[in-house]
């Protein structure tokens, strides 16, 4: 998915950056980077945070309500688009 680092700039030079997470944290990134397609834990790592810079107007609370809706989905607490019209009284046309 996403290339080294070097592809933007062939000059920079490569470095180890070491961090530590909790093991459940940990499987929680190896679950994401395997079922996203990506070929290792650090190519999504860099992908996550290359992201995180060029876009830093996703914040905090936007990631939390996306893993939230993310777990409705999952847990099946969803409702159709003419469900939705017809709890929020909405006619659709907006």
């Amino acid at each position: 998915m996403s290339g080294a680092a070097t592809e933007e700039n062939d000059e920079d030079e490569i470095v180890t950056v070491n961090f530590k997470v909790t093991q459940s944290f940990l499987d929680e990134i190896d679950g994401t980077w395997q079922g996203r397609g990506f070929n290792s834990r650090s190519e999504f790592i860099r992908y996550t945070l290359r992201d995180a810079i060029e876009f830093p107007t996703f914040d905090r609370d936007e990631l939390v309500a996306l893993l939230e809706a993310e777990e409705d989905i999952r847990q099946g607490r969803t409702m159709s688009a003419e469900e939705a019209r017809q709890q929020f009284g909405t006619d659709g046309d907006e």
